[in-house]
C-alpha cells in the first residue's frame, strides 16, 4: 500500500508548495507571522499549508488521521494514541524561521505511521524541487534514484549539531568534545534539510535535542532504509510514541558509534 502512495503524496505536495508555500515565500506582510513561544514563528502559509495538504491526504487515505504541527500547537491531545492505528504526520513548513526571515532551506514533511511505526516519507524542498522519498522495506530515494548513505571521506566526522535546545551543562559538555575531533557545521535551522544532507553524503551525523514526529519521521525512515542509523543517546531506538529528548543521527551505523564517543562520556 505505501509504494502505491508515493506519487499521489508526491503530487499534492508539489501542488500545495507552488501554490501556497512558494507565492508567500519573500511576501509575508508582518501581520502573517505570528509568534507561537519566545524564537518559535507560524506564518499564514504554515496554516494554510497544513489545510491543504489535511485536505488532500483525507482523499488519498480516508482512514488515516491527520497529526499536524499546527494542529498539534493548538491541542496537544491530537498526539494521544500516535502508538495506535493509521495516521499522517505533517509538517506544513519546516525550518519556518527560514522561510519568515526569507532565506532557505525550508521542506515540506509528511509521513506514513502504522501503529507508531512510519511506513513512508517524503521531504519536499519547494525551491529546487527536490523530493526525497522512502517506503519501510523498500528502500529510500531522491528524485526517483536509490540512495545507499556513505561517510563524506573526510579526515574527520562532518557533523551538523543542534546544540542551542540542550540543557546547558549538556551542551558546555558536548562543545568541550568537539575541537580536533569533528568538523562541527552550521545547522540549516531545518530538519528537512539537515537529513537530505546525511542522505547524501554532504555530511556524516547530526545532532538534535527536540524530537518532535514531524521534524524527524520522515527522515528517520529515509535514514534507516539508506543505511544509516538514528537513535537515542543512549543507543536505545527512536520510536515516535516513545516522548524523549536527544537523537544522533548518522550516515552509517559505525560512524554513529563514533560521533557518539566523541560527543558523550
Amino acid at each position: 500500500m505505501s509504494a502505491k502512495l508515493i506519487e499521489p503524496v508526491a503530487a499534492l505536495m508539489r501542488t500545495v508548495a507552488a501554490e501556497v508555500v512558494m507565492p508567500s515565500f519573500r511576501s509575508l506582510a508582518s501581520h502573517e507571522v505570528i509568534e507561537k513561544a519566545p524564537g518559535d514563528f507560524v506564518t499564514v502559509a504554515d496554516r494554510e499549508s497544513e489545510r491543504r495538504l489535511g485536505e488532500g491526504l483525507a482523499r488519498i487515505l480516508p482512514e488515516a488521521r491527520m497529526i499536524g504541527e499546527e494542529a498539534v500547537a493548538a491541542d496537544a491531545s491530537l498526539l494521544d494514541g500516535i502508538g495506535e492505528g493509521l495516521a499522517w504526520i505533517v509538517d506544513p513548513i519546516d525550518g519556518t524561521n527560514n522561510y519568515a526571515d526569507g532565506i532557505t532551506p525550508f521542506a515540506i514533511m509528511i509521513a506514513l505511521i502504522a501503529d507508531g511505526e512510519a511506513q513512508a516519507g517524503w521531504i519536499l524542498d519547494p525551491v529546487t524541487n527536490r523530493l526525497l522519498h522512502a517506503v519501510r522495506g523498500g528502500g529510500a530515494f531522491v528524485d526517483g534514484a536509490r540512495i545507499e548513505t556513505h561517510p563524506t571521506g573526510g579526515p574527520l566526522p562532518v557533523a551538523a549539531l543542534a546544540t542551542q535546545f540542550l540543557p546547558a551543562d549538556v551542551r558546555g559538555e558536548i562543545e568541550t568534545r568537539i575541537p580536533g575531533r569533528l568538523i562541527n557545521v552550521p545547522v540549516p535551522r531545518c530538519a528537512g534539510e539537515q537529513y537530505p544532507r546525511i542522505l547524501l553524503g554532504q555530511n556524516d551525523a547530526a545532532l538534535f535535542w527536540r524530537a518532535f514526529p514531524w521534524d524527524h519521521a520522515p527522515g528517520a525512515l529515509m535514514l534507516a532504509e539508506a543505511g544509516g542509523r538514528i537513535a537515542r543517546f543512549d543507543g536505545s531506538p527512536y520510536r515516535l510514541a516513545e516522548p524523549g529528548f536527544g537523537l544522533i543521527a548518522a550516515a552509517t551505523p559505525q560512524l554513529w558509534d563514533e560521533v557518539r564517543a566523541i560527543l558523550l562520556p
